[in-house]
């Protein structure tokens, strides 16, 4: 009796759950015999981070839906409703539009982190590709939410990157039209905006956040050197530079939670606009088909790609040119076989495209590919070692430079365009684009450091 009371004691109620669902199971091996790296740094907080803000991002989006109305006539209203009558909506408010620019910021160095230490090679390629499109993800879901409170910033914002679709060739037009639904935004735009960000794009997002997390889990995590921890086990199969995710990571990821926690709060309570930059003055305004803002430029976490749309103007688009010539001439003088007539008609048929098609749309396409060079990384980067800290000084130069222009594109792409403005915007675009286009040949140069056999870790 006492051996029987003891089973049901043991198995109880998460006995018969795991004999209906793997929960105890999945608890393991996700969690609790999940085993990572134990040199992790203050760069490994931005994974977790980029979760907590995605729960805070659909929890607050489900609260404000429930007074919001996705109506032309309404929705200004409706969110100033929210803002000055709703308990506690203006806290509800802000947490998610903080919250929104909080969710690019961790992304962003999430993404940097990834970018040094090389958890885009072998065997996270998918794992990256995964976070890439969740970025996508992310800037499509940024966008459908921008044009919801139907202020002037909004309403224009949403009319100038529609537009931007009407510069493909034969197509746009009508592209725009139907994206639109309208032949300017109107009432059926921002319902079809509003489907695809509080349900379309969210389910997407969701679905690629566990396929992140369950290919990372199966690969296993990487760390600041580079070394692969399955490798060396002990009897027992356990990685010997690995320890549990909990409750050690928990622990530790617990801590980076609290001064985020800290640094939100004190964003949303005392500076929740981040002087124009997380709330711009102009979308205070109730939207005017009438009247056009005398600037219009996005959110802070796509100004850089802004700016490299500003910048392709027709001299610069001649400059692409002269770019792709010279590839298509090295691809000449390197490519072997069946390939070695194909590349450079390639290349030509492009000159001639782009000869005969505005610089318009070659900003667009500049700024599409920006972003899709990203997926590309894993196959780029042909570095013997991974982690930063075992590569050249060149290669760090070159990644420091990489992200000064970047933050000089973000930056540019919030003031006012200028002759001299512009300049720097292509240059940097150029630096953009020379990273990843050249990392074929500059990856593999400089005398490199020997990686650690074991995972270099000084406990605390």
């Amino acid at each position: 009796m006492a051996t029987a009371d003891k089973e049901v004691e043991t198995t109880g109620l998460t006995g018969w759950i795991d004999r209906r669902f793997p929960l105890t199971s999945t608890w393991k091996k996700h969690v609790s015999e999940y085993y990572a790296p134990k040199n992790f740094n203050f760069w490994y907080f931005f994974g977790s981070l980029a979760l907590l803000v995605l729960v805070n991002q659909i929890v607050t989006g489900i609260f404000l839906t429930m007074n919001y109305k996705p109506d032309a006539t309404l929705a200004f209203a409706s969110v100033e409703y929210i803002m000055r009558e709703v308990p506690w909506g203006w806290l509800i408010r802000y947490m998610h539009s903080t919250g929104a620019s909080m969710f690019f910021v961790v992304v962003y160095l999430h993404m940097f982190r990834g970018l040094m230490y090389g958890s885009y090679r072998k065997p996270r390629e998918l794992v990256w590709i995964f976070g890439c499109a969740i970025f996508l993800c992310l800037m499509a879901e940024a966008f459908f939410g921008y044009l919801l409170p139907w202020g002037q910033m909004s309403f224009w914002g949403a009319q100038v990157i529609v537009n931007l679709f009407s510069a493909i060739p034969f197509i746009g037009p009508d592209l725009s039209l139907w994206i639109r639904g309208d032949y300017v935004v109107s009432d059926v735009t921002l319902n079809r905006f509003f489907a695809f960000h509080v349900i379309a794009i969210p389910l997407v997002l969701i679905g690629l956040v566990v396929a992140h997390l369950v290919a990372l889990h199966e690969v296993g995590s990487n760390n600041p050197d580079g070394v692969e921890i399955k490798a060396k086990k002990d009897a027992n199969g356990i990685p010997l530079d690995g320890i549990p995710f909990h409750p050690y990571y928990s622990v530790h990821d617990f801590m980076g939670v609290c001064v985020f926690l800290l640094i939100f709060a004190a964003i949303i309570f005392f500076a929740p606009e981040m002087g124009g930059y997380f709330l711009e003055a102009n979308n205070f305004v109730p939207a005017n088909p009438l009247q056009t803002p005398p600037e219009i430029a996005p959110v802070w976490y796509f100004t850089a790609f802004y700016a490299m749309l500003r910048a392709t103007t027709d001299p610069f688009k001649i400059v692409l040119m002269i770019v792709i010539a010279l590839l298509g001439l090295l691809a000449l003088l390197k490519a072997r076989g069946k390939w070695k007539l194909g590349l450079p008609v390639l290349a030509v048929l492009v000159l001639v495209f782009m000869a005969l098609t505005e610089s318009k749309f070659w900003g667009v396409v500049v700024m599409g590919t920006a972003v899709v060079s990203l997926f590309f990384l894993p196959w780029l980067d042909r570095s013997p070692v991974k982690s930063i800290r075992y590569r050249p000084l060149f290669h760090k130069v070159f990644y420091a430079i990489f992200v000064l222009a970047f933050l000089m594109l973000g930056f540019l792409g919030t003031r006012p365009p200028s002759p001299a403005a512009t300049l720097i915007a292509q240059i940097c675009a150029l630096i953009y684009f020379a990273f990843f286009l050249g990392m074929p040949f500059w990856t593999p140069r400089g005398r490199f450091k020997k990686p650690p056999e074991r995972v270099h870790y000084k406990p605390h």
